[in-house]
């Protein structure tokens, strides 16, 4: 019986000690969907296809090193992206319930295709900017996808 207790904490051991060690790998899919009376905004669902390392655009300020970062905004900027058109809340006409349906499904199609690739979307943030008032006629609503998986070990051969 202790021999058989003993084997299960050991499995159960392994089992936790390899997901403690998993690392993971994150990608960020933003959607900017525009609430621009008319129409007249554009909306779309953004995907980078190359990375960036913050690391290279960091640079550590305190009181004895004052400098700013001189980073180029060029060098920060993506070139190769993937962009999903998606419709505007509003037409001429006002609030276009089609649309939102239409977005909802484009976004629910990239977020099937995502999990089909390993991809688990861990979480969801979304935030508005919107119309504040006559004067203003500007607003977007944004949702940012994050994704996650287990990033792929290298084996040593």
């Amino acid at each position: 019986m202790k021999k058989v207790i003993v084997l299960g904490l050991l499995v159960l051991g392994s089992v936790f000690g390899a997901n403690a060690q998993q690392q993971y790998e994150y990608k960020v899919i933003t959607s900017v969907e525009s609430i621009v009376p008319s129409g007249l905004g554009r909306s779309r669902l953004i995907s980078a296809s190359e990375e960036r390392d913050y690391k290279s655009f960091t640079s550590s300020r305190s009181e004895e090193n004052n400098k700013r970062n001189k980073s180029k905004r060029k060098d920060i900027r993506v070139k190769n992206f993937e962009e999903t058109k998606l419709l505007n809340f509003y037409n001429i006409a006002g609030i276009r319930f089609q649309n939102i349906a239409a977005n909802d499904a484009l976004v629910t199609s990239k977020i099937n295709t995502m999990g089909e690739q390993g991809w688990d979307l861990a979480f969801v943030v979304s935030g508005v900017e919107s119309d504040a008032g006559d004067e203003d006629g500007q607003g977007i609503y944004i949702t940012r996808y994050i994704f996650k998986r287990v990033k792929e070990q290298k084996t040593k051969e």
